[in-house]
């Protein structure tokens, strides 16, 4: 069984930063895109970004140049800096991965179960 866990959300204020954590575990081979998503009170759920397992990332424009993924693919763990906080940022943010259980096997999606982030003052 796999899990996804994130960690780091809370509070912060509107200029603020926060960096988000989002460990994989279980009988993992590797995994392959991860990507953080949001939602926000209201409205449906958004892509925030992904990272390819090389390291190659794609960002939703209201965030590029604010936020950054990156992993550490020995820890099976994806990140989400966030800086430059706005309140419209407020979401609970979800994180993502395409797990791949054996060599040349097929990839499977799995979410974590996702973390409040407020930006307010």
């Amino acid at each position: 069984q796999v899990q996804l866990v994130e960690s780091g959300g809370g509070l912060v204020q509107p200029g603020g930063s926060l960096r988000l954590s989002c460990a994989a575990s279980g009988s993992i081979f590797s995994i392959n895109a991860m990507g953080w998503y949001r939602q926000a009170p209201g409205k449906e759920r958004e892509l925030v970004g992904t990272i390819t397992r090389y390291g190659h990332t794609n960002y939703v424009d209201s965030v590029k140049g604010r936020f950054t993924i990156s992993r550490d693919n020995a820890k099976n763990t994806v990140y989400l800096q966030m800086n430059s906080l706005k309140p419209e940022d407020t979401a609970v943010y979800y994180c993502t991965g395409a797990v791949v259980f054996t060599p040349l096997g097929s990839e499977y999606d799995y979410w974590g179960q996702g973390t409040q982030v407020v930006v307010s003052s």
